[in-house]
């Protein structure tokens, strides 16, 4: 390999870049607008989520558990004079959630803090939202319970004529009957605030690094090729290693540079940065590059139009987020399914990622993932290789 050749279609490649600025602002806009789309627009959190609420009850239990849910900043409660405008509204997708508290509510709090039944709420959603109704549901539950059991444990020491047991800014303890004696303490490890956005994020960098350089770099080289600038590319002095690295060394490192952008535009403006080393995860991430720019080489060598170019990588992309563990788990898939995403690149990178920025792993823990990636990089480079050197 000739340094003097191979600098000189770096400084080629470059210019040609340089000088589209449709490719240029796709190279940029799309990473960022992809980012914040699935980052904060597509975000499954649930923040001021519109609560419907029927107060049967009126005392001064049932006005202090809403003014509870409204003072966790999770939930906006709406009044509602009876459950038939509180189904309405549900139905019609004025709120996604519903609260109805019983006419005997404050009742049953004095009968649970006696040793009787607890009390109980109904909670109503809509189940079309599948996603967002299961966490809405998890919260209100969660709120309502650890609500009412302070409210239980305040009657419970008036009924024994004391005052009520002071929280010390701690929610109370959620437990079972009093007959099982077991008290159940749940704690979510690497992301306590069970925080959607930072899950979204970190695998929002496997489905662009993936998609988008897969996309240019075919789109890229077939124009040429039907333009006749290819050709001429091969049949000048420089290897088909040389052409190789020529193509992929300038779109890599301006995908490096996004990678860049994408982590400072998700800690400025969602708040969201890696627990784990950054200059690690930008360096694996440029590596990973590669490895979605030799597939882009190859899906160029089988495309005779750019049409066709395109269709081939938005069809590639379908497995990409359906079986990579970006928006599903895929420890959930049959076994089969799972066998086969094991052998998508973009699967390991999207674990990498998420375990430098949920959960701050380093090299050492990352090894068999990173090993697996550079064998991908491996094999895709060398039959993108050959692909070259085939139609020369």
């Amino acid at each position: 390999m000739n340094v003097r050749r191979l600098w000189t279609l770096l400084v080629r490649e470059a210019r040609a870049t340089w000088r589209n600025p449709f490719t240029m602002t796709i190279l940029i806009a799309v990473p960022l607008a992809a980012l914040l789309v699935f980052g904060f627009v597509l975000s499954t959190e649930v923040e001021k989520l519109p609560l419907g609420v029927h107060d049967a009850s009126g005392t001064a239990s049932s006005r202090r558990l809403v003014a509870e849910l409204a003072a966790k900043g999770t939930f906006a409660p709406r009044a509602f004079a009876t459950p038939e405008s509180l189904d309405h509204a549900l139905m019609a997708g004025e709120i996604s959630a519903a609260l109805v508290i019983p006419p005997d509510f404050d009742r049953r709090l004095r009968e649970a803090a006696a040793g009787g039944a607890p009390a109980e709420l109904q909670v109503l959603y809509d189940g079309g939202e599948t996603v967002l109704a299961g966490n809405s549901e998890a919260f209100l539950r969660t709120l309502a319970l650890s609500t009412v059991a302070g409210l239980s444990s305040g009657t419970r020491a008036q009924a024994m004529g004391g005052p009520a047991a002071p929280s010390h800014g701690f929610p109370p303890r959620l437990a079972g009957p009093a007959s099982a004696g077991v008290t159940v303490v749940t704690r979510a490890l690497f992301n306590p605030k069970l925080d959607g956005r930072r899950f979204m994020v970190s695998g929002t960098f496997g489905f662009v690094l993936s998609f988008l350089t897969a996309l240019i770099t075919a789109v890229s080289i077939v124009s040429e090729r039907l333009s006749g600038t290819f050709e001429q590319l091969q049949v000048t002095p420089a290897t088909s290693l040389e052409i190789l690295l020529g193509k992929i060394l300038p779109l890599g490192a301006v995908f490096a540079a996004d990678v860049v952008l994408m982590v400072l535009a998700a800690g400025f403006l969602l708040g969201v940065w890696p627990e784990g080393s950054v200059v690690f995860f930008v360096i694996v991430s440029s590596f990973y590059v590669l490895t979605s720019l030799s597939l882009g080489l190859l899906i160029s060598a089988t495309s005779a139009t750019a049409a066709e170019a395109v269709q081939k990588t938005v069809l590639f992309s379908i497995p990409l987020v359906q079986l990579s563990g970006f928006a599903f788990p895929i420890r959930n898939m049959p076994a089969p399914v799972r066998w086969l995403a094991e052998i998508f690149p973009a699967t390991h990178y999207i674990r990498v990622s998420r375990a430098i920025y949920l959960r701050g792993e380093g090299p050492l823990s990352l090894l068999p993932e990173l090993a697996l990636l550079t064998l991908f990089t491996l094999i895709l480079v060398a039959v993108a290789l050959r692909s070259i050197e085939g139609r020369a």
